[in-house]
């Protein structure tokens, strides 16, 4: 497990991203829990229906502009395992 830290909103304190892989099973799953959030896929799914799905969960979180950045850079590092 990856533990990363990025503000959620301008001008707030870091919060801590969780990033676990399971490579017997071939997923992996983002967490925040200061948002109460969570997101899993699989090594399998296409790239653009991930950062769709990625995208539009986090909105229900946050504004669109942070969440489309937010999806960018949890992608990047999900890709760093």
């Amino acid at each position: 497990m990856k533990i990363r830290k990025t503000p959620i909103m301008d001008g707030q304190a870091p919060v801590n991203v969780y990033i676990y892989e399971n490579r017997k099973e071939e997923y992996i799953v983002l967490a925040i829990p200061t948002l109460e959030w969570s997101f899993s896929f699989s090594y399998g799914e296409e790239a653009g229906s991930v950062t769709e799905r990625l995208e539009a969960s986090l909105q229900k979180r946050l504004d669109h502009e942070r969440a489309a950045a937010l999806t960018a850079q949890l992608l990047a590092w999900a890709r760093e395992m």
